[in-house]
């Protein structure tokens, strides 16, 4: 993967074995699996929910929460000591190594207490295989944190990913606690915990119709909160054969929300703020594969345990037709190399729509994430994605400034290089500028409210 951020600048652990940055949990369910194959064995991802669907949030967007219908009532959702063990044994036998990573999300998997953590940690000591190593991420809402939690986060190199909408007035339209009250200044005190400690950290950010049209509000908010590792999540609730729900965002918002944010990423944070989209397009922009599982051709290979072993094709298809099996009773690399996940995993490019096909965008997009492909195309084929327009509209937006990345990695120079570059050009076209008139950067605002005063840095 393309790094377009200072590690040391940006505060961040060192790239894994393959060249990525450790952002896993992040991800949402990265497929590392097409990255290398080691002694013939592939290796595959696994997000494990310690408590499932269980949290002490009640976020309206959160399709997790619904989970818990899958199972009978009185279920407790809690991980026991005997499926953990085994999930941890399996996991790393059928790795190649001799890095392996873990991935805890829920729910909200603090509610496990911080004992389970650590005996995670024991159980991955007992079964490690010399000279291998492992990491773990953690995704949590972070109202839990303290510093008893932080103080073992960063003791045991814990990589944290905190959620996190933006500023107070969009964070808390949806993400409220079970007694409907606002959750955002439990989660920024949780942030500040983290940062104080040390604990490697990126936020993960959804959107949606609140957010969606404040792109700089949100994107300024976190990176003056100390943010410099995100990604931002598209919410898409289906409710019909094509229906979304009004908290649903909008394609074509979508895709302008990206696009003002990296117009003022790449003037500004290259180098400093690491955004999961732009860091994979600068990636595939120059010539490599892409890591995230939502832009490569096939998937398949980023798989989801529950609480008491249940095993699914995919966390976005956690649905009884998707079932593999239960790690107490089958081999986790047999569920991953069984022929219904296999079918699973090409189904996102053999049934591709023939539009996608032909598309100028196909070599970055591949369609998107499966669960977003529930339209028809205009001459009536299924399987188009809701996101279409917004992905196209961003792709071909950002496309100069990528070949102008992917041009300067080629030559061995700074990615940074291109903010003095722009800055340049900008400064030409500003001195036609007046003070009312839409900035050039692109954002949308009036030039004497967005880069006027910024002229220079």
């Amino acid at each position: 993967m393309l790094l377009l951020v200072d590690a040391e600048a940006a505060g961040a652990a060192e790239p894994d074995g393959v060249g990525m940055p450790r952002t896993r949990m992040s991800r949402g369910a990265p497929d590392d699996g097409f990255l290398g194959v080691t002694g013939g064995v592939v290796p595959f991802h696994v997000m494990a929910k310690p408590i499932g669907p269980v949290c002490n949030l009640d976020c309206a967007y959160c399709y997790y929460l619904r989970k818990e219908a899958l199972y009978a009532p009185g279920e407790d959702f809690r991980m026991s000591d005997e499926v953990l063990r085994r999930y941890i044994h399996d996991y790393l036998a059928a790795q190649p190594g001799p890095h392996v990573d873990f991935a805890w999300q829920g729910g909200e998997p603090t509610l496990m207490g911080l004992d389970f953590f650590r005996q995670i940690v024991a159980l991955q000591k007992e079964y490690l295989p010399p000279g291998w190593t492992c990491a773990n991420a953690l995704q949590t809402n972070g109202t839990f944190l303290n510093e008893e939690w932080c103080t073992f986060l960063r003791e045991q190199r814990f990589l944290v990913g905190i959620s996190m909408d933006g500023p107070p007035e969009l964070h808390d339209r949806y993400r409220l606690d079970k007694r409907g009250r606002p959750t955002h200044a439990a989660v920024l005190r949780g942030l500040r915990l983290l940062q104080e400690h040390g604990v490697e950290h990126n936020v993960l950010c959804t959107v949606h119709r609140a957010n969606a049209g404040h792109p700089l509000d949100v994107y300024r908010f976190l990176r003056g909160a100390g943010v410099t590792w995100l990604q931002f999540i598209p919410i898409v609730e289906r409710t019909g054969a094509e229906a979304v729900s009004d908290r649903s965002v909008v394609p074509e918002e979508y895709g302008t929300f990206l696009s003002a944010i990296f117009d003022e990423w790449i003037r500004h944070d290259v180098g400093r703020v690491f955004v999961q989209i732009f860091e994979e397009c600068a990636t595939v922009w120059a010539g490599m594969p892409a890591s995230l599982c939502v832009l490569q051709e096939t998937c398949g290979r980023g798989l989801v345990m529950e609480h008491n072993g249940d095993v699914y094709a995919c966390d976005h298809f956690v649905l009884p037709e998707y079932r593999l099996g239960n790690v107490m009773s089958a081999e986790l690399g047999a569920m991953v190399a069984s022929p219904e996940q296999t079918a699973f995993g090409l189904a996102k490019r053999d049934a591709l729509p023939q539009v996608c096909r032909e598309c100028d965008v196909r070599f970055i997009c591949n369609g998107g994430c499966p669960k977003e492909r529930f339209m028809r195309s205009a001459d009536g084929e299924p399987g188009l994605s809701y996101l279409c327009a917004g992905y196209h509209h961003f792709f071909k937006h950002a496309d100069p400034y990528l070949r102008r990345l992917a041009d300067l990695w080629r030559k061995g120079a700074s990615p940074t290089a291109i903010m003095t570059e722009i800055w340049r050009e900008d400064a030409e076209r500003r001195r036609e500028i007046g003070r009312n008139d839409p900035c050039p950067c692109g954002s949308g605002l009036k030039y004497k409210r967005c880069c006027l005063g910024k002229v220079g840095m």
